[in-house]
C-alpha cells in the first residue's frame, strides 16, 4: 500500500509489485513467471510476459524492459485508430518536443509553469519507458521561466528605495541560465516520483559542425536510453550569440529545428511537436474558415496555408514548426504536430488516433493521389456534402410524381446495365477471394437475379405513400394560431456500410424518395461494384435531379472529417 501510494494512484498493483521486486534480484525471475498469470488491477486485462518477461534482462538493467515495444499497452480503451497513424503504437525511439506555450499557465500567470500539465506529460513519458520505448524530450521554457524568476529575485533582494529605479529588462541569456536550473529541477522531481531518471543535455549549433561530436552525442544518448534514462535536450541559449533569424547558416535555429535535427541524428522513429494549437490549419486557427490539416502535403498545402502570429511566449511560430517537421519527414522520420494542452495527448498519439497534423513522405503521396481522385469525382468530403445539400433542395422542390419518375428511371437503368455492373463485381470478387471470410464474400457477390430484385423493390418504393410534408399532428393553440407537426427531409445523410454492393441502390432509392442528399462510405472490397452502381444511378437521375445528390466518400479521412 505504501509503495502504491508513493508511485501514484494510477499505477497498477502489478506495476508496483514489479518495482518492489527489483530490489530482490534473486527471486525476481521466479516471481515474474507467477505474475504473468495475474490480472492487471488497473486495465482489467490478463498480464502477459510482454515487456516484463525478465526483470533483470540480458543487459542487467534496473528495469526489466524488453527491446520490443508492447503495442498492446496503447490499444486499450476505445481509441479510434486511424489507418494513417497505425505505426505510432510500435515506434520505439520517440522524440517529444514541448513548447513554452504548453508548459506555461493559461490563467494570466505568464511564464509560470503549469504544474498539472507538466505532471501529465511526465507521467506519459514514464509510461513510454515502462512500455520498452525510448522517449527523448526536447523542452523549451527556460528563458520565460528564468525571466520571471529573476524579476522576482530583484524585487525581493533589493532595498525598497532602490525599487524606484529598478530596470525590469532581463538579459535573455541570463534568463536562460537561471530558468534552465528551475526547469530541470522540476523535471527531476516529477520523474523521481515515478521511479524514472532524467538527464540534461544543452547544445549549440556549433556543436554539430564536427563528426566527432555527432558520434559522441549518439553514443551518449544510446547509453542513457539503454539505462532507461530519459534525455532532456534544450538549446544552450545562455552562451550562444548568433541571431535567431540567421537560419541558413545554422543546423538548427530553435528547439523545433533542434528536435528535427535530433530525429535525424538519433534515428528516431517518431517526432511529436507539441504546441498550443491542435495542429496545422489552412489559416489562423481562430478564424472560422480555417480547417485542420490531418496529413500535410506540400503540393496541396504549401500555398494554401496562411500563418497567424506566433505565441507570445514562444520563438519560432507555426511556420518554423512546419519547416522543421517536413525536413525530418523527408529524412524518413514521421512527425506529428499537435496540441500539448489536451487530455492525454501523447497517449492518444501513441494509440494511433487522428490527432494533430501528420508529416510523412508516404502519407503525403497517398494524400496527393487521393486528392487527384477526388478532383475527378467532384472535390473533397466537405465539398461533396455541400453539393449534396444543394441538390437535395432541388429534389425536394419536385412534385411526388417527379421523384417517382426518377426512381423508375433508376430501376430501368439497373436492369439495362446489369452486365456492366456484374463485370465490375466480378473483379471485386476475384480480388477479395482468400482475403475475406466466406460469409463476407457471399454478401459481396451480385447475380442477375439480385439486380432484378433490386429493380422490383425500387419500383415498389415509388408506389408507396408520399413521405414528405405529411401532417402528423395538429393543434390549435389559440384563435388563428395552429401548430402542426409535419414530416420533412433530414437534408444530407452519411451512410457507412460494409462491402455489400446491393445495399447501395437500396439506400440511394430511399434517399431519393425522402428528398435527402446522400454520402456513402462502403467497404473497400466492393469499390468497383459501388462505382459502377453509382455511375448507373447518376445517369438515370438526369435531367430532373442533379448527380451531386449522391456521392461516394473514397478517402480514409473523408468519413472522419464529416463525423
Amino acid at each position: 500500500t505504501a509503495a502504491r501510494h508513493r508511485v501514484g494512484r494510477r499505477t497498477s498493483t502489478r506495476h508496483v509489485l514489479l518495482r518492489c521486486m527489483q530490489r530482490r534480484s534473486s527471486a525476481a525471475k521466479a516471481t515474474t513467471r507467477l505474475l504473468g498469470k495475474m490480472y492487471d488491477s488497473h486495465t482489467g486485462q490478463q498480464a502477459g510476459g510482454g515487456s516484463y518477461a525478465d526483470l533483470n534482462g540480458p543487459s542487467g538493467h534496473r528495469r526489466g524492459i524488453s527491446s520490443k515495444v508492447n503495442s498492446a499497452i496503447w490499444n486499450h480503451g476505445e481509441a479510434r485508430r486511424h489507418p494513417s497513424r497505425e505505426f505510432t503504437s510500435t515506434a520505439r525511439r520517440v522524440i517529444v518536443k514541448v513548447g513554452t506555450a504548453v508548459l506555461t499557465s493559461d490563467q494570466g500567470y505568464q511564464h509560470h509553469i503549469s504544474l498539472g500539465r507538466l505532471g501529465v506529460l511526465v507521467e506519459q513519458l514514464a509510461r513510454l519507458v515502462n512500455n520498452g520505448q525510448q522517449p527523448i524530450l526536447v523542452t523549451s521554457g527556460a528563458v520565460g521561466i528564468g525571466r520571471q524568476r529573476l524579476k522576482n529575485h530583484q524585487l525581493i533582494s533589493r532595498p525598497i528605495n532602490a525599487l524606484r529605479n529598478l530596470d525590469n529588462t532581463i538579459d535573455e541569456k541570463a534568463a536562460a541560465s537561471a530558468g534552465q536550473a528551475v526547469l530541470m529541477s522540476l523535471y527531476d522531481t516529477l520523474f523521481q516520483q515515478l521511479d524514472c531518471m532524467s538527464s540534461q543535455l544543452l547544445l549549440t549549433d556549433d556543436d554539430f559542425k564536427t563528426k566527432e561530436f555527432r558520434s559522441t552525442l549518439r553514443k551518449t544518448v544510446d547509453d542513457l536510453l539503454e539505462m532507461n534514462v530519459i534525455p532532456i535536450f534544450n538549446e544552450n541559449d545562455a552562451i550562444y550569440n548568433l541571431p535567431y533569424t540567421d537560419a541558413k547558416s545554422r543546423d538548427f535555429w530553435d528547439n523545433d529545428s533542434l528536435a528535427a535535427l535530433l530525429a535525424k541524428e538519433l534515428d528516431a522513429e517518431l517526432l511529436i511537436l507539441m504546441t498550443d494549437v491542435d495542429g496545422v490549419y489552412t489559416g489562423p486557427p481562430k478564424e472560422p474558415s480555417s480547417e485542420l490539416i490531418h496529413t500535410y502535403c506540400p503540393e496541396l498545402h504549401a500555398e494554401m496555408i496562411t500563418f497567424g502570429s506566433k505565441s507570445s511566449v514562444g520563438r519560432g511560430g507555426m511556420m518554423a514548426k512546419v519547416d522543421a517537421a517536413w525536413d525530418a519527414a523527408l529524412y524518413g522520420c514521421p512527425v506529428i504536430i499537435c496540441s500539448g494542452k489536451g487530455h492525454n495527448v501523447l497517449e492518444r498519439v501513441m494509440q494511433g488516433e487522428l490527432v494533430g497534423t501528420l508529416f510523412s513522405k508516404i502519407e503525403a503521396r497517398i494524400a496527393m493521389e487521393e486528392h487527384k481522385q477526388l478532383m475527378k469525382r467532384g472535390g473533397n468530403a466537405r465539398e461533396m456534402a455541400l453539393s449534396a445539400r444543394q441538390a437535395s433542395r432541388a429534389l425536394q422542390a419536385l412534385t411526388t410524381e417527379g421523384r417517382n419518375a426518377a426512381l423508375l428511371r433508376v430501376a430501368d437503368a439497373l436492369e439495362k446495365n446489369s452486365e456492366k455492373i456484374l463485370e465490375a463485381n466480378k473483379l471485386d470478387v476475384e480480388e477479395a477471394t482468400g482475403m475475406i471470410d466466406d460469409q463476407m464474400l457471399q454478401r459481396l457477390i451480385l447475380k442477375p437475379g439480385k439486380i432484378k430484385q433490386l429493380a422490383a423493390g425500387i419500383r415498389a418504393l415509388s408506389k408507396m405513400k408520399e413521405p414528405i410534408s405529411q401532417v402528423l399532428k395538429k393543434r390549435e393553440l389559440a384563435e388563428g394560431l395552429v401548430l402542426e407537426q409535419v414530416t420533412s427531409p433530414i437534408g444530407v445523410m452519411l451512410v457507412i456500410f460494409e462491402a455489400r454492393p446491393d445495399a447501395l441502390p437500396q439506400i440511394a432509392s430511399l434517399a431519393i424518395r425522402s428528398g435527402n442528399g446522400l454520402l456513402l462510405k462502403g467497404g473497400k472490397e466492393a469499390a468497383r461494384s459501388n462505382a459502377a452502381l453509382l455511375e448507373v444511378i447518376h445517369g438515370a437521375l438526369k435531367p430532373d435531379v442533379s448527380p451531386d445528390l449522391i456521392h461516394i466518400i473514397e478517402t480514409r479521412e473523408g468519413g472522419s472529417d464529416l463525423l
